[in-house]
């Protein structure tokens, strides 16, 4: 490792790395030199100049620009001079030439390095008396984001970011000289992802959002630290109030996760938590018209689910009661009721996932990689979904890490992905036989082989398509743990904190603290008094026992499987054959309107705790503004039912919550409050933490139990696909049908909407043209839906998105199959 070198500023010996920015190395030291184009993020290009500063390496003085010089040995930097400050001073003067003097009508204001530079370093007064430039404003350059030209200081930070983070060159410079200004190319706008980053870094009002124009003030927010809760990768985030209303959200960098970046999705769901549609009071079936949800107060509501459990307890006993969702919980809320269904149910039949993830005992088990141990590895293998659609912050990292990192991809998916472009190996595979793919590549050796068998090794995998079952993925990384036993891997699962969740027990045969039902019985009898005797139903079992009729009592926690299980037919039987239906949600989703009794929770930034993603990195929740009407906390709706069974939780905030956790859960021994809130955990703190004996101590009466150890199963053989059928993908998009994208008016137009994408050839062999409809038939229903050609499909293979507004591609789906075969035919 080099040694660091020392140089002077301002009078100061400081050390400083090699190579180091001077501007990096100085504000490291508490030196701020002023900037508006430099980002640490990002390529430094000193294009405004902005960071002029003596700089003498041992040739005399000289004007610099601190953000292209690195720095050396002995180099004497004044960032004070009187040189400095006239250039400083003049480079002041020229961008505020054209700046329109509209600060007190610029969302900027109050937060503007222009502004608040030209103070501190400016004039105080301009020569100049000519006219300014004027643009028409504001140019909507996406759905999201509006441009005020005549604002723009040309710092290049949007294109950079666009271009180097994003991946997405859809804004750059048009025109030259005196007429530059930044735009997007003619009939392509700025249709990214990422582009509220955009927003976020620009030093100046030129960029601003629709969501926040003329919201808000800097002075008029309320601001905490929080975490996103939009996918699993759990970003940090600052979230913003306005007289008890979130406004905006505003992404935090750490390190270890997210540099900074949000999603769009993330960035702008904030609306929903507002919104008008949301469910504010209980709602139970009105007794003289059980077609209507009528209003009710809580000890109604809460009485009436106690007595439904009772009865269906006293009908078929504890089995006959399931818990489904739990995945936009709190770790606290989630281990809360878990909790309440062991130890006072007494029900096994839990599932935070809905049949679409990947089994608790893989997800927990497996040897976990962290997001930084993915982007610093020599290979990353991808065997799931397309990280830009499902956890897009995760697509950044492993973007940066192939583009501009040492870290090569190799993917094996279905269908193209957005790291596609990226990947030293694009590899396909027929979909319901990824297994077969896997045992093929690593006997028949070659490049490929001998990549995945060089240096480290991550692998993120997932499920990749609604349209089969996880038993492909768990086959072939068995074979891929098998053969690298040195591998780690990075699950790939989208919902909010369904680590968590799983971490707290809300899954079949896992109790909190990553440890089996099995191996845990007797400790948690111990700590809880009662466990169930055997391992419950997943969702599909769960549901399957529904539509039966062997479930008396469902409750769905946050969860809405007319729309988000992939088997609609199943989903449908079910909610019709379970005795009685309570749901804990925040709007009127297809499945609450179904419900008997609906408990209205509150929702992102009315509740506070921990999340933990998809690394198991476990971080802070932020209460920000009060839950809408009479919605209440999860944890609270939990407590309070099982005291009307006869029990109590034994606890009476989310702090004593915890504080359990950190005493029951093994995984979380040593992950305290006092952590969690001090400076080392600050980015969030991975579970397990190190461990001085290398194991669970010994608390109690005996030792906490081991945690969960994967098995992986036997490799099936799969049949190959009939002659003239094609093989189905099922994928998700980043904007769906779903309730936080629907329920957000900047958001809700965005869902690409209902198509089939099938390979060009297949396109011109069927006769069809792009956009033409065509009848989709499997065994358990027909649809039709228009169809376009995507080289990212194989021949062969058709894909569909699933949960897209006005296509019902659920009817398609059984759930029970281990890949869906479809017939294409023109209307």
């Amino acid at each position: 490792m080099a040694e660091g070198v020392e140089l002077t500023i301002n009078g100061r010996t400081v050390s400083a790395a090699p190579d180091e920015l001077l501007i990096a190395a100085a504000e490291r030291h508490g030196i701020y030199i002023p900037r508006f184009c430099y980002h640490p993020r990002m390529s430094s290009v000193g294009m405004c100049r902005m960071c002029l500063v003596d700089v003498d390496t041992g040739r005399g003085p000289a004007l610099q620009a601190a953000c292209m010089i690195a720095v050396s040995d002995g180099m004497v930097v004044d960032t004070e001079s009187e040189t400095a400050a006239r250039a400083q001073e003049g480079v002041l003067e020229l961008l505020l030439v054209n700046h329109p003097l509209d600060c007190p009508v610029c969302d900027k204001g109050g937060e503007c390095p222009l502004q608040d530079q030209a103070m501190a370093y400016g004039p105080g007064e301009s020569r100049f008396v000519e006219e300014k430039r004027h643009f028409a404003k504001p140019v909507p350059i996406s759905d999201l984001v509006l441009l005020d030209r005549e604002r723009c200081v040309l710092c290049d930070r949007c294109t950079r970011f666009a271009s180097e983070v994003a991946g997405d060159p859809l804004i750059s410079f048009i025109e030259r000289g005196y007429q530059t200004q930044v735009m997007t190319f003619p009939d392509d706008p700025f249709v990214s992802y990422f582009s509220g980053n955009t927003v976020q870094i620009c030093p100046v009002g030129a960029l601003t959002s629709v969501a926040y124009r003329f919201k808000a003030r800097p002075w008029d927010l309320d601001q905490v630290e929080s975490t996103c809760t939009s996918c699993a990768v759990g970003c940090r985030v600052a979230v913003q109030s306005s007289r008890d209303q979130l406004v905006r959200y505003v992404g935090v960098d750490i390190d270890p996760v997210n540099h900074g970046w949000l999603c769009d999705k993330g960035r702008y769901d904030f609306e929903w938590v507002g919104s008008d549609e949301r469910l504010v009071v209980p709602l139970v079936r009105d007794p003289s018209d059980d077609t209507e949800l009528v209003a009710s107060s809580w000890n109604l509501a809460l009485d009436g689910a106690a007595d439904a459990v009772a009865v269906a307890v006293a009908g078929g006993g504890p089995d006959a009661v399931a818990v489904l969702g739990g995945a936009r919980l709190s770790n606290e809320a989630a281990y809360l009721w878990s909790k309440l269904a062991r130890s006072v149910i007494g029900t096994d039949n839990v599932d935070c996932q809905l049949d679409d993830g990947l089994p608790a005992d893989a997800v927990l088990g497996l040897p976990r990689a962290t997001i930084d141990d993915a982007c610093s590895a020599t290979t990353i293998l991808l065997l799931g979904p397309d990280p830009k659609e499902e956890l897009p912050v995760l697509y950044l990292r492993l973007r940066d890490a192939v583009v501009h990192g040492t870290s090569s991809l190799v993917e094996l998916t279905a269908v193209a992905t957005g790291l596609t472009p990226y990947a030293s190996h694009s590899l396909r595979h027929e979909p319901g036989n990824l297994v077969g793919a896997v045992q093929d590549l690593l006997a028949a050796g070659g490049p490929v082989a001998d990549q995945l068998a060089s240096g480290d090794l991550v692998v993120v995998a997932g499920r990749s398509s609604l349209a089969g079952s996880a038993d492909d993925v768990l086959e072939a990384l068995g074979v891929l743990a098998d053969r690298f036993p040195d591998a780690t891997f990075l699950p790939a699962l989208r919902r909010a904190n369904v680590f968590g969740a799983l971490d707290m027990g809300l899954a079949p045969g896992m109790l909190p603290g990553r440890v089996s039902l099995a191996e845990g019985r007797h400790w948690f009898e111990q700590q809880w008094g009662n466990v169930p005797p055997e391992k419950g139903l997943d969702a599909r079992g769960i549901l399957e026992a529904a539509a039966a009729g062997r479930i008396g009592l469902l409750i769905l926690l946050g969860a809405d499987p007319l729309t988000d299980f992939r088997d609609a037919d199943l989903a449908e039987r079910a909610l019709a054959g379970a005795g009685t239906v309570v749901a804990v949600d925040t709007f009127a989703n297809p499945s609450v309107l179904r419900a008997d009794i609906v408990l209205a929770a509150a929702g992102y930034a009315e509740q506070g705790g921990t999340t933990t993603n998809l690394e198991g990195r476990v971080s802070r929740l932020a209460r920000t503004v009060t839950p809408r009407g009479s919605s209440t906390e999860d944890w609270i709706i939990a407590a309070d039912l099982a005291l009307r069974l006869g029990y109590d939780l034994g606890v009476d905030s989310l702090d004593s919550i915890w504080k359990e956790i950190e005493q029951v859960a093994p995984a979380h021994r040593g992950c305290s409050l006092d952590l969690l809130e001090s400076p080392a955990g600050q980015d969030g703190v991975l579970v397990p933490l190190p461990q001085p004996d290398g194991g669970p101590e010994a608390q109690g009466s005996g030792a906490a139990p081991a945690l969960v150890r994967w098995q992986a199963p036997e490799p099936s053989q799969v049949p190959p696909p009939r002659a003239y059928r094609h093989r189905l993908v099922v994928d998700r998009k980043l904007y769906d049908a779903g309730t936080t994208v629907s329920m957000c008016p900047s958001l809700a137009g965005l869902a690409p909407g209902p198509v089939l994408r099938l390979n060009p050839t297949e396109v011109q062999r069927l006769g069809l043209t792009d956009g033409q409809r065509v009848q989709v038939s499997a065994p358990r229903a027909s649809i039709s839906v228009a169809c376009r050609p995507d080289p990212g499909v194989p021949a062969g293979v058709a894909a569909l998105a699933f949960n897209q507004p006005g296509l019902a591609t659920g009817d398609l789906l059984d759930s029970s199959q281990r890949f869906t075969e479809i017939e294409v035919e023109t209307r």
